[in-house]
């Protein structure tokens, strides 16, 4: 796992300024390889390339970056791993394109496939998780390129205007901010979308003009300065071909093909000169991951586990019972108020731009804790997504066939005429009626219940389950985004599954689990996104996945062959923290600064009475709003670290 950074111009370049800008980015994202790191500049044709490496395969110096091609065509910054490069070697060598080898990393492996086949078929023939930048000498081309699901980002854009204006590209957008053409323009459009979802989806980063590779993309930039983005997979077509191919065999036959799958995937991704441990919740997916890792190991494995005082949240007595049946080196780390709030002021830095999922916190503290005894950690991302693990699948499609039967327009009407009855009233229904939750007050699930009736397809309704904000409403001079829609038949449940797979999983769940594990330089790699696996899982009929009431049903089947059912199937979760409490208790200080109305207003990105609102309904307890609250608390906290001041600590406010 390495980080990368880089410029290109149109006109030529002094190289000595050039290589001091691109040390300069290159510290910025030292923390995602504190390994090595160089500079390649080649000041003629206006290009740099800068490479910090966290040493995973071959840990010598022929696995230094930037790597140049055995011919030297080809210069290569390169994040990821290519988890066959050892097959694709074996494939040079049969074809007799492979050159001397130097040494035995994957960085050298993709660049002899560049020169052998080209860009778009090397990355068709590689399995792994990555992102990165490779010039063309010879065309005077840059390629940039990510992986298909979207383990690893890539960020990039024009910034300038003229002669002077400058290709940004870089692992994080804080190697893009360290050059001095970079300008920085909050796009207020992204950020009505962030305030909606809590993350900003790919292809929009929070600034203008600078953009996310999607994944599965190769962009490439020519002389002419126009970049072209094409696909080399797609998961478009992923799920399309998976509706026409569907799964014909039997369930016995369903689950040994899956077994043998998520068998090669660990294979490959065991492959390391490093320690390797793996995250252990003691549920489903990361059980699964384990109990094959531990299979596939000749010792014990290193797990590791996130607990909490909080019995609510507190998963450790369950993977506990998973380490012990196994037989892993298990290691705990009890999570504490005081432990999670001096997080909190790192947060902006972390994860670069405005990211308000709250799970971030204990997902930044087990990665230091793997991180203090290994280098890579195993996770059992994805699993939920691919094999239908979220009740509000279940609820979709329940919802949807009900709602169907009901014409739009009424459906509308009826959610206006709940949604305009106070909070308070239906929280005094709810007492009469014995309806207390700790988490949502009853008015705020009627609140949502009625957004949800205006839904106009399924995945209306699946976003209405964790949308936060109007955005167009609560942004000053935000336009409303349209998204692109699917445009191929899916149930309820699958059209929902189909959005995660495409916008929530790589633009939420990655992001939160690379940026809080590259901070503490400990790679990260999730089996279950073997694109392999992806494709074989979309081909599955959904019975296979949901049934009754029932989730992931064949993951299920597949490790009640190795672990005692008991042992793991429970209900979910989820990485949590109670926000709502320290937001009324030791974080209020800090959010009341922050969200003061004369804060707001100055800073003129939101409308004050809006958040205002929210804030005095939380404090009360009428209300549980603290998703909503998180997203201008961490944009508001993002707003401080650009003005240098975001190692402001959280004031200890009493509850």
């Amino acid at each position: 796992m390495c980080g990368l950074a880089g410029f290109y111009s149109r006109k030529a370049c002094d190289p000595a300024k050039g290589e001091r800008i691109l040390s300069q980015m290159g510290q910025a994202i030292f923390h995602r390889g504190p390994d090595q790191g160089a500079e390649w500049i080649d000041g003629e044709a206006g290009i740099g390339l800068a490479s910090r490496r966290l040493a995973i395969v071959d840990l010598s110096p022929a696995g230094d970056q930037p790597m140049r091609s055995a011919s030297g065509r080809f210069v290569l910054s390169y994040n990821g791993e290519a988890y066959n490069h050892l097959d694709l070697r074996s494939e040079l060598e049969r074809s007799g394109k492979a050159p001397a080898w130097r040494g035995t990393s994957d960085t050298e492996t993709l660049l002899a496939g560049f020169e052998a086949w080209g860009v778009s078929a090397t990355l068709q023939r590689a399995a792994g998780m990555f992102g990165l930048a490779l010039w063309d000498r010879k065309d005077r081309k840059l390629y940039l390129a990510r992986d298909r699901i979207g383990e690893k980002p890539i960020y990039y854009g024009w910034q300038g205007q003229g002669d002077a204006s400058v290709f940004l590209f870089g692992s994080e957008l804080k190697a893009l901010v360290r050059h001095p053409a970079f300008v920085g323009e909050v796009d207020r459009d992204s950020l009505a979308d962030y305030m909606q979802d809590s993350y900003i989806s790919a292809p929009r980063s929070i600034y203008r003009n600078i953009f996310k590779l999607l994944p599965g993309c190769i962009l490439t930039l020519s002389e002419t300065g126009e970049a072209q983005v094409e696909p080399y997979w797609s998961a478009s077509q992923v799920i399309e071909q998976g509706l026409s191919d569907r799964w014909t065999l039997g369930e016995d036959e369903a689950i040994d093909e899956l077994e043998r799958l998520f068998s090669q995937a660990i294979s490959g991704q065991l492959v390391a000169d490093v320690p390797v441990g793996a995250f252990l919740s003691g549920g489903l997916d990361s059980s699964t991951v384990v109990a094959f890792l531990q299979r596939a190991s000749s010792g014990p494995v290193q797990t590791f586990t996130a607990g909490s005082a909080d019995p609510r949240y507190d998963e450790s007595p369950f993977a506990r019972k998973i380490a012990e049946y196994l037989g892993t080196d298990h290691h705990e780390i009890m999570i504490s108020g005081e432990d999670a709030l001096a997080v909190v002021p790192k947060l902006s830095s972390i994860y670069d731009e405005p990211f308000a999922d709250s799970s971030q916190v204990p997902a930044f503290l087990i990665s230091q804790l793997a991180r203090s005894r290994v280098t890579v950690s195993l996770t059992g991302d994805g699993g939920d997504e691919l094999f239908a693990g979220y009740d509000k699948y279940h609820r979709t499609e329940r919802i949807w066939r009900h709602m169907r039967k009901v014409p739009r327009p009424l459906r509308s009407a009826t959610g206006a005429v709940l949604g305009a009855v106070p909070g308070d009233l239906w929280n005094g229904l709810g007492k009469l009626a014995g309806i207390d939750r700790p988490h949502s007050t009853l008015g705020d699930q009627m609140k949502r219940g009625a957004k949800l009736l205006g839904a106009r397809s399924p995945r209306d309704i699946g976003r209405g389950f964790s949308q936060r904000w109007d955005g167009e409403a609560v942004v000053v001079g935000a336009a409303r985004t349209k998204r692109d829609e699917a445009t191929f038949d899916l149930g309820p449940a699958e059209s929902v599954m189909a959005m995660h797979l495409q916008q929530y999983l790589p633009d939420d769940l990655l992001v939160k689990v690379d940026r809080a594990a590259m901070a503490v330089s400990l790679e990260t790699r999730a089996p279950f996104l073997d694109h392999r696996i992806v494709e074989f899982a979309w081909r599955l009929p959904l019975n296979f996945k949901m049934r009754g009431q029932s989730t992931k049903w064949i993951l299920k089947k597949m490790l009640a062959r190795h672990v005692p059912l008991e042992l793991f199937d429970r209900p979910k979760r989820g990485f949590s923290v109670p926000v709502d409490e320290w937001l009324r208790g030791p974080l209020r200080g800090w959010a009341e600064d922050l969200l003061s109305a004369s804060r707001l207003r100055d800073d003129g990105y939101f409308r004050p009475n809006l958040i205002r609102q929210a804030w005095g309904a939380h404090l009360s307890g009428r209300s549980n709003r603290q998703a909503q609250l998180w997203t201008v608390l961490m944009f508001q906290s993002w707003l401080d670290s650009r003005r240098g001041t975001s190692e402001r600590q959280p004031a200890k406010t009493a509850a």
